[in-house]
């Protein structure tokens, strides 16, 4: 009567066992990166919704003064609160119920930053457009070897692509 697996069988055992960790690792790390940017395309119809709300509540109220700003976050600020509020008003309506946090680091991957500040309008003119930019992670798009991101640019009541279309297609599409 036998009561213990032998050598043999143990190692057959272990090796099957590294084989299918070999295939389903790579996987994950895949299926994590599928979800960052379905998070980022969440992220962006939700801005866009937002916006064409705000603009259609001051039509309403006969405030035709374009969207200048969607944070009181200033630019390049790391860790901080990204579409919060419109037009850099504490007090105003929300962008988004639940601002998302900007990228941790200059290193950081699958994150939104805002790149330059936008500016009221003054004595008519237009105001100036508010830049943001969202970082892909690596394994999504990457040229030659550096993390590449895509301009997502808030001007005329609207946020728009303002890169590559093949960059615009990955969160558009």
């Amino acid at each position: 009567m036998r009561r213990a697996f032998t050598m043999l069988e143990l190692t057959f055992v272990i090796v099957i066992i590294g084989i299918l960790a070999a295939i389903a690792v790579p996987k994950f790390a895949a299926t994590r990166d599928d979800a960052t940017i379905t998070k980022a395309k969440s992220t962006l119809a939700s801005i866009r919704s937002a916006i064409n709300q705000e603009v259609q509540r001051r039509q309403m109220q006969g405030n035709f003064t374009p969207i200048y700003s969607l944070s009181t976050t200033g630019m390049g600020a790391y860790n901080a609160n990204l579409f919060d509020r419109f037009d850099n008003n504490a007090s105003g309506p929300r962008v988004l119920e639940y601002p998302i946090k900007s990228c941790q680091n200059l290193n950081s991957v699958g994150c939104w930053l805002k790149s330059t500040n936008g500016a009221p309008a003054v004595n008519g003119s237009a105001p100036s457009p508010e830049d943001y930019r969202y970082v892909f992670p690596q394994a999504v798009y990457n040229i030659n070897g550096v993390t590449a991101s895509v301009v997502f640019r808030l001007q005329n009541n609207r946020f728009v692509c303002r890169d590559t279309q093949a960059k615009c297609d990955i969160l558009e599409h």
